[in-house]
C-alpha cells in the first residue's frame, strides 16, 4: 500500500471514530446526569477521552503526510507517536478524575453526608445501546490499523475494546444496583472502571515507550533482517543491526563484511544488493543504512550496542 493511501485510509479511519464517538459521549452524560448514574457518567467521561482521541488521530493524519524538510530530515512519522503518547496520558488523567470523584462519594455515603438514589432505566438502555456500537467501531478500526500498519489507530482499536469491557461493567453494577435495591454498587462500579482506565493508559505508555527508545521487541524482524543478509552472496557477518520503529515504517542499520581485497565500488555494490534483500524479506522498510567492514579483520574495541546472529538465537 502506497503512503498516500493509507493516509486516506487513517483519515476514514479516524472520521468514523469522531462521529460514533461524539454520539456516544452526549448520550451517556445526558442520560447518566439524568439517570443520577455515577457509573454512566463515568462512561461518558472515558468516551470524551476518545473524542479527544478521535480529534487528534484525524490532525496527525495531516501531519504524517508531509514530506521531509530541513527541520524533519526524517520525515514526519514519529506525530503519530507523539500523538499516541498523548493520548495514554489523556486516558490515565481521566481515569484519575474518575477515580477521585467516586471514592469521594463513597467516603460521603460512609460519612453519611451524602444518598446515592437509585440509577434510571435509562442508564442500562444507553450503556447495552454503547456496547453495541462500541463493539463495531473497534472491529473498524481493527482492520483499518492492520491495514494500514497504523499503531495510533491500533491503540484506538484496543482503546475502544477496553470501552466495551468498561460498559459491560457498568451495565453489570447497574444490574446489581436495580436488582438489589443497593445503589452504592454503582458508585463502587465506577470506581472500579476508573483504575481499568489507569492501567489501560500506562499499557499503552509502556509499549509506545519502547519506540520513543528507539527499542524493538520484535525478534522475527531481526531473524527476517539476518535472512536476507545471509542470501547475498560475498556479505558476511551481519553485526551491530539496530531496527527501530517510527509509526508504521522502520528504520535498519547494520553492518556487514566483505572481502578486504574488493574495491570500494565492488563492496557498494554488495551493500545495495543487501538493501534489496531486506526491503524484499521485511514490509515497510523507510531506510536502510549498511556499513561495510574488511571480512575477518575484526575491531577488538567492544561493540557497545546492536545486534548480531548469536543475541538472536540465543
Amino acid at each position: 500500500m502506497n503512503n498516500g493511501n493509507r493516509i486516506k485510509l487513517v483519515r476514514i479511519a479516524s472520521l468514523i471514530s469522531l462521529i460514533g464517538n461524539i454520539i456516544i459521549c452526549i448520550a451517556k452524560l445526558v442520560i447518566g446526569i439524568y439517570a443520577n448514574s455515577l457509573s454512566v457518567i463515568g462512561d461518558g467521561i472515558d468516551s470524551a477521552t476518545d473524542v479527544a482521541i478521535s480529534i487528534m488521530t484525524l490532525a496527525v493524519s495531516f501531519i504524517i503526510g508531509r514530506p521531509s524538510d530541513k527541520e524533519h530530515p526524517w520525515g514526519h512519522q514519529r506525530a503519530e507517536t507523539m500523538a499516541s503518547l498523548i493520548l495514554a496520558f489523556i486516558i490515565m488523567i481521566a481515569g484519575f478524575q474518575l477515580f477521585i470523584t467516586a471514592g469521594g462519594k463513597l467516603i460521603n455515603v460512609y460519612k453519611g453526608t451524602v444518598t446515592i438514589l437509585m440509577p434510571h432505566i435509562l442508564a442500562v438502555i444507553v450503556t447495552v445501546s454503547s456496547i453495541a456500537v462500541k463493539l463495531l467501531l473497534a472491529l473498524n478500526q481493527y482492520i483499518i490499523g492492520k491495514k494500514t500498519g497504523s499503531m495510533m489507530i491500533q491503540a484506538n482499536a484496543k482503546n475502544m475494546t477496553n470501552d466495551v469491557i468498561l460498559s459491560a461493567s457498568v451495565l453489570a453494577g447497574l444490574a446489581i444496583s436495580r436488582f438489589f435495591k443497593a445503589p452504592i454498587f454503582d458508585a463502587v462500579t465506577a470506581l472500579l472502571v476508573s483504575l481499568w482506565i489507569m492501567k489501560s493508559g500506562i499499557e499503552l505508555f509502556m509499549e509506545l515507550n519502547v519506540e520513543l527508545m528507539d527499542g524493538n521487541t520484535n525478534d522475527i524482524l531481526y531473524k527476517q533482517l539476518f535472512e536476507a543478509v545471509n542470501s547475498v552472496e560475498g556479505a558476511h557477518n551481519p553485526h551491530r543491526a539496530r531496527i527501530r520503529r517510527m509509526a508504521n515504517l522502520l528504520d535498519i542499520d547494520l553492518d556487514i563484511e566483505v572481502d578486504a581485497e574488493m574495491s570500494i565500488c565492488e563492496g557498494h555494490s554488495i551493500a545495495e544488493k543487501v538493501t534489496s534483500a531486506i526491503k524484499e524479506k521485511i514490509e515497510n522498510v523507510y531506510d536502510v543504512m549498511v556499513h561495510i567492514e574488511p571480512y575477518g579483520i575484526h575491531n577488538h574495541e567492544e561493540e557497545g550496542f546492536g545486534l548480531s546472529e548469536k543475541d538472536i538465537n540465543n
